[in-house]
């Protein structure tokens, strides 16, 4: 069915569509994270080679399909064969899922942003008991960012199992962001047309002052240097490569639908080519980016963190052996700790277990990504900045901003086959099928806001899209090059934008990215089975800090689930044609 009308004004608002979508948190909390674990500078490396071999070619795949079959992902690959229709099926149910889950980040920096204007902020200090003769407890064993997280935010449960009731303030900010969701998306696709220019242009801004105010902190120089140091003998590690092609694929979007979606409502001669060229280089300049941004801070807290430790031992050392002011500083501290030891080696060995260990590498070294990054990290850091209130607020407002574009994405990939089909649309307008979709996604993301809500979350995050995407992906490229025919893909594109595609997309296309693919597959495959038994981590109240556990039984069929359900999408309707083809064919022949 051709769309009566481009959705987009120009292909500019089309380009912000796309980096609105797909510049999101992950280019905010994961990908500094991989930097971290993986080598510093070094991890660039391999992420560009991914970026060349697989980001952009996958991604000039599918908004080629979309731009020329002028249909969500359900009818486009109904068009390419019939025999996939599940692959267009499987997209939406993955877009279901992650809506499910992936709001309640929205939900949760709405919450945070509610407390940005207090001061103090209530996550700068620990609160007092309820006799007020000291601080709570459960916070005095950990930090008080990490009390307002998993205390105050969450609320949470000692296990899965605990699954507790239902947090109403968590509840009232996801039904908000549901309806903020439901306003940029009222008119259907076409009027996030007009939020996208803000959702895919703010977070910038927002980088920019925290860029500006985070290379002004001290210590700052400390995490930039940490950053960029590269650790080559990195590269020689499978999962450095791994991790750099995950990220790459996850960050652009692809397989959900979205950008096939999005690209469906193009001119027919909208230059796709380079509009994917374009939108990866920004996702992936983005990302280096955050990422200076986000060591600028982590140097500034771990240097922090780092001379608190280093004032606590001095402080200690002055009154346990009643040294005069002054004659301790953080540059003789080793020395005269070796001195003290050996004068006063019976009182020094009963200081020993009070006196840390302080570093400033250890404390660069703690690795931290998703919700600990963004809630917790930057928390902390925020506390200790000269007028904090405004940098929370202008932190958890990006965020919102991230999560809302990325929502519009998750959407559309849901709404666009929805509005394509003519049973539905022809009975309910688009309003109602959006009103729809966010009431049925507000309501089942209230398992979420449960005292055992993160580990639902988590559990949605971790399983419910990375083989289910890899799968869809790889057949979507197989089913482009040997099915549909790489030759009749190359007409196509000459069709809408005057020329074939040179060497370097069909090699890309045929044989480079579904080897990298079928790799990725077979990693987290084997990576799944060798694990074992499969387990969670648990905030324990009594230590104050995360325990392992393993997943209850039911966890494990919830997990089974989610996987079949989209994955299982794409034999099923080839079977299900199939089995339609034959009986028309018995049909015409009875008849005859």
């Amino acid at each position: 069915m051709e769309k009566s009308r481009p959705l987009w004004d120009n292909p500019l608002q089309f380009i912000f569509a796309c980096i609105s979508y797909a510049v999101g948190l992950g280019n905010v909390w994961r990908f500094p994270y991989l930097c971290q674990m993986y080598g510093g500078g070094g991890f660039l490396i391999p992420y560009l080679i991914m970026l060349i071999a697989e980001g952009m070619p996958l991604l000039y795949l599918e908004l080629a399909v979309g731009q020329r079959m002028r249909q969500g992902s359900i009818g486009a690959w109904k068009i390419i064969s019939p025999y996939l229709c599940g692959v267009g099926v499987a997209s939406v149910v993955v877009s279901f899922f992650l809506s499910m889950y992936y709001n309640v980040i929205n939900a949760w920096a709405f919450w945070y942003l509610f407390h940005s204007f207090q001061d103090p902020l209530p996550w700068a200090t620990c609160p007092l008991n309820s006799n007020r003769t000291g601080y709570e407890e459960e916070c005095e064993k950990t930090s008080s960012t990490q009390y307002f997280w998993y205390r105050q935010t969450l609320n949470i449960s000692p296990s899965l199992e605990a699954s507790g009731s239902v947090q109403w303030e968590q509840a009232l900010c996801l039904t908000l962001a549901w309806l903020v969701v439901y306003l940029c998306i009222l008119r259907g696709t076409a009027s996030t047309g007009k939020v996208v220019y803000v959702t895919a242009s703010l977070p910038y801004c927002v980088l920019i002052i925290y860029l500006i105010r985070g290379l002004t902190l001290h210590g700052a120089v400390n995490g930039l240097i940490y950053m960029f140091t590269p650790k080559l003998e990195q590269l020689l590690n499978p999962k450095t490569w791994i991790s750099a092609a995950t990220q790459i694929f996850f960050s652009l979007g692809l397989g959900f639908g979205s950008l096939i979606a999005f690209a469906s409502y193009n001119e027919p001669s909208n230059n796709c080519q380079r509009h994917a060229i374009i939108v990866s280089l920004i996702n992936s300049t983005t990302s280096i980016f955050a990422s200076i941004v986000t060591f600028s801070i982590y140097g500034f807290k771990a240097t922090f963190n780092y001379e608190s430790c280093i004032s606590k031992v001095i402080l200690l050392l002055l009154n346990a052996f009643d040294l005069e002011e002054g004659s301790l500083t953080a540059d003789n501290l080793n020395e005269m700790k070796d001195y003290l030891m050996a004068t006063y080696p019976q009182e020094y060995s009963q200081l020993v277990p009070q006196i840390k260990n302080c570093s400033l590498e250890a404390e660069l070294d703690t690795a931290v990504q998703g919700t600990g990054l963004a809630f917790i990290v930057y928390s902390e850091a925020i506390k200790n900045m000269e007028v904090p209130q405004l940098y929370s607020v202008l932190y958890f407002f990006m965020l919102l901003m991230l999560g809302i574009g990325s929502m519009l994405g998750n959407t559309a990939a849901i709404l666009t086959p929805l509005t394509d089909s003519r049973v539905i649309a022809s009975r309910f307008p688009k309003e109602v099928i959006s009103g729809v979709v966010c009431f049925v996604n507000c309501i089942i993301g209230l398992i979420f806001t449960m005292e055992a809500g993160n580990y639902w979350f988590d559990i949605f995050n971790d399983y419910a899209a990375t083989l289910s995407l890899l799968l869809i992906v790889l057949v979507e490229t197989i089913a482009v090059c040997y099915i549909y025919g790489i030759k009749r893909f190359e007409k196509d594109l000459y069709t809408m934008i005057g020329r074939k595609p040179n060497w370097y997309w069909k090699i890309m296309w045929a044989f480079v990215s579904p080897l990298l693919i079928i790799s990725l597959f077979i990693f987290y495959l084997t990576d799944y089975i060798l694990t074992g038994t499969l387990q969670y981590q648990a905030w324990d109240a009594t230590q104050g800090q995360l325990v392992t556990k393993d997943y209850p039984g039911y966890a494990l069929a919830v997990i089974g689930l989610l996987v079949a359900a989209s994955t299982m999408c794409i034999p099923l309707g080839a079977i299900v044609t199939f089995i339609r083809k034959r009986l028309k064919r018995e049909q015409i022949s009875t008849v005859a």
